[in-house]
């Protein structure tokens, strides 16, 4: 028991980061593959998972080396103006993110609860808020942990309907290719949603909050002393995170594919369409479509609130850094009210995007290709700084990181480019 008492606790930043990372955007953009394009979409679950795994691993080794968060690490190296580029980017991806989250929150709500939509975008905007500005550090990770478990309903649905298995092993190995712009813009999305810039950022930052909640020891310059058993913990840290991710990922996709694609539902308008994905999970019990849709509210509601937060934290974050402002959830408002303050615009920001008439499903999946836009000048810096020996030493990427997080940028850099080849 102590043996899983200490695993467990080896887990934070990736764990989280993993699970965030099925936020709502994910959820609605790798069901409406499965429902698009069927099983077409499946194998990316499989080969995104390394290039997911090292990107990341390479964000918490940069926390960990050096102490700082990716905006303070970009400035010292690469100059104000390339920060202040990065950080814009970021910022813009991070408030469309919310706004869409926010939207498919408030609209989950409302297949379970009879309220107006936008006054559940507006309890829900102040819930997180209050939650991420006056919850200690500590007490709020806890919280997030215990989020993750949002991720479970879709691998039960995969285990309890009837799936072709034959079909989906083969579709989970085997590339397939559609050259429209619709299959590769959705397919950008995929990418998108799963290796995300506000990914980048609140992981190297998180890397450093847990070393100051754990009393890390620091040399004399400032830097951690980096031990290979503090490198190997959040290794396995972001391992279990991004794998269990991926298997999310997988499992939505399948279910997307098996339970709408095979019963026409092609093309996902509302969360209801969504919802019917779970349906085959309680498909025993009375009510069963009502039930479904409960489900799938819990999940889209419990996943929000992980992501949002972690979304306002990131750019919080890169523009702290970047103005050398006081910045970290282990901070009292008082100590850091520049962090909060931007943590409250990003979020009202976000907020005010579900008034100007946006269907909050589409915004999820236009979210995702957004970000796999942005992502890839910020994959090409952390790919430089993580193989630079002047700034990681003896912890700059080695052959096999270094080629992974290299081929994750031109992965993303030719999807996008084939994408809008098709335009």
């Amino acid at each position: 028991m102590n043996v899983i008492k200490r695993f467990f606790r080896k887990l934070g930043p990736g764990l989280i980061t993993g699970a965030a990372d099925d936020d709502p955007s994910g959820i609605a953009t790798y069901s409406q593959t499965g429902a698009q394009f069927g099983y077409g979409q499946l194998w990316t679950a499989l080969y995104m998972l390394p290039f997911l795994i090292a990107i990341q691993e390479a964000c918490a080794r940069i926390g960990e080396v050096t102490d700082e968060g990716l905006s303070t690490v970009i400035k010292e190296h690469y100059g104000n103006k390339i920060l202040y580029f990065m950080v814009l980017l970021v910022v813009i991806a991070n408030t469309i993110n919310i706004g869409a989250d926010i939207g498919a929150m408030a609209a989950a709500a409302q297949l379970i609860i009879s309220i107006n939509f936008f006054i559940l975008t507006l309890l829900f905007t102040i819930t997180i808020l209050l939650v991420e500005i006056f919850f200690t550090y500590k007490s709020y990770a806890k919280v997030l942990k215990w989020l993750c478990l949002s991720l479970i309903i879709y691998p039960l649905t995969v285990l309890i309907v009837k799936e072709p298995w034959g079909t989906i092993f083969k579709a989970s190995i085997v590339p397939h290719f559609e050259f429209s712009f619709q299959f590769l813009f959705i397919m950008t999305g995929v990418f998108g949603t799963t290796i995300s810039p506000y990914m980048f950022f609140w992981q190297t930052s998180q890397v450093v909050e847990e070393q100051r909640e754990a009393g890390v020891k620091h040399k004399t310059n400032g830097n951690p002393l980096v031990t290979v058993r503090m490198i190997r913990n959040i290794r396995i840290d972001n391992f279990i995170g991004m794998f269990f991710s991926e298997i999310a990922t997988w499992s939505i996709i399948v279910v997307g594919a098996t339970v709408l694609n095979t019963h026409g539902i092609t093309d996902i308008k509302t969360s209801a369409d969504a919802a019917q994905a779970l349906r085959p999970l309680v498909q025993s019990f009375p009510h069963a479509g009502v039930l479904a849709e409960i489900l799938f509210a819990i999940g889209i509601i419990g996943l929000g609130l992980l992501a949002v937060p972690v979304l306002a934290a990131s750019g919080a974050y890169a523009v702290s850094e970047a103005l050398n402002w006081n910045s970290g959830l282990n901070l009292k408002l008082n100590k850091a009210h520049g962090f909060y303050g931007l943590i409250t615009i990003a979020m009202l920001f976000g907020l005010s995007i579900n008034y100007i008439g946006i269907d909050p499903i589409k915004a999820l999946v236009y979210a995702a290709v957004i970000n796999a836009i942005l992502s890839i000048p910020l994959i090409l810096l952390i790919a430089l700084i993580t193989g630079s020996k002047a700034i990681m030493g003896k912890y700059k990427s080695r052959a096999l990181s270094k080629t992974f997080v290299w081929l994750t940028f031109l992965g993303m850099l030719t999807t996008v480019v084939a994408m809008l080849a098709f335009l």
